[in-house]
C-alpha cells in the first residue's frame, strides 16, 4: 500500500475522527462489551470498595490494611485499563482491514501486551508529570509525541521503549494536527463525564453528595458512571487507534504483513 505522502495526502483530523466512529458504529457488542466489563463496572465497584473502606473511623492497623487495598485495587485498575486498551486497538485495527473483530480476539490480543502497556503507561504518566513541572509545555509536547505508543506497542510489538520511539517517529511532521485531536478527546470525555454528572445531580438534587458520603454510592451515580465511563473509554481507544492508523498511513502505508501478528 502506497503511503498517504506518496500520493500528497497530507494526515487529516476528519478522516481520524470518521474511522474511529466508524470502528463503534461496526462493532458495537465488542467495543462496548470491552469497556463495561473491563473498564466501567470494575471501575465503580472499586470506587464503592474505596467508600465503604474509608468510612467510619479506623485505628492505625485498619488505616494500613486500608492504604494496601486500595494500593491493590490501583493496580488491578491500571491491569483492567491496559486490557480496555490494547483489546479496543485490535478492534480498530480490524476495521482499517475492512474486518470484524470479535470480543475474544480483542480480549486474546490485549492478554500478552498487558504488563507492557502498563509498564509503558506508568512511564509516560512519569515522563509527562516532569513535563508539566518544568512551565508546562514540555509536557504538553511529550503528551503529544507518545500519544500513539500504546497502539504501536499492541499492533507491532515494538516492546515498552521502541514504543515511544515509534510514537515519536509517527507523530513527526504532523504534531499540530495531533494536539488538535487530543484536545478535542479530552473535552469530549470531560463532557461526557460532566453531562451525566449533572444528570445524576438534577435527578437526585441536593442529596446526591450527601448519598455518597454517608451511605455509599448512590444509584444515580452508579449509573451515571457507568454509562459515562463506557462512552469515554470507547471513544478515546478507538480515536486514539484511528490516529495511529492514519499516521502510519500517511508515512508508510499500512501493508497486510506487517500486521500478520497480531491478526494470527
Amino acid at each position: 500500500m502506497a503511503s498517504l505522502a506518496e500520493t500528497g495526502e497530507t494526515m487529516s483530523v476528519g478522516r481520524v475522527f470518521t474511522r474511529g466512529f466508524g470502528v463503534i458504529v461496526d462493532n458495537p457488542l465488542a467495543v462496548f462489551g470491552i469497556a463495561f466489563l473491563f473498564g466501567a463496572l470494575p471501575s465503580v465497584v472499586l470506587s464503592w470498595l474505596q467508600q465503604r473502606l474509608l468510612a467510619g473511623q479506623m485505628d492505625k492497623y485498619q488505616v494500613i490494611g486500608t492504604a494496601g487495598v486500595m494500593a491493590g485495587s490501583m493496580l488491578v485498575g491500571l491491569v483492567l485499563q491496559a486490557l480496555v486498551q490494547g483489546s479496543l486497538v485490535r478492534a480498530a485495527l480490524a476495521y482499517a482491514r475492512g474486518e470484524k473483530a470479535t470480543f475474544g480476539q480483542c480480549v486474546g490480543t490485549a492478554l500478552p501486551v498487558v504488563l507492557p502497556l502498563i509498564a509503558l503507561a506508568i512511564l509516560m504518566i512519569i515522563g509527562i508529570w516532569l513535563g508539566m513541572i518544568l512551565l508546562i509545555v514540555p509536557g504538553v509536547m511529550l503528551f503529544v509525541m507518545w500519544s500513539v505508543a500504546s497502539p504501536a506497542l499492541v499492533a507491532e510489538r515494538t516492546g515498552v521503549f521502541g514504543a515511544f520511539g515509534r510514537s515519536r517517529f509517527l507523530t513527526k511532521g504532523a504534531r499540530w494536527k495531533v494536539f488538535g485531536i487530543e484536545v478535542i478527546l479530552i473535552v469530549v470525555y470531560y463532557a461526557f463525564i460532566g453531562a451525566f454528572a449533572a444528570t445524576t445531580f438534577t435527578a437526585t438534587g441536593s442529596n446526591f453528595a450527601t448519598s455518597i458520603s454517608t451511605n455509599g454510592l448512590s444509584l444515580g451515580w452508579i449509573v451515571a458512571t457507568i454509562v459515562s465511563s463506557t462512552l469515554a473509554t470507547t471513544v478515546w481507544s478507538t480515536v486514539q487507534t484511528a490516529l495511529y492508523v492514519d499516521l502510519r498511513n500517511w508515512k508508510e502505508g499500512l501493508p497486510e504483513e506487517s500486521l500478520a501478528e497480531i491478526f494470527a
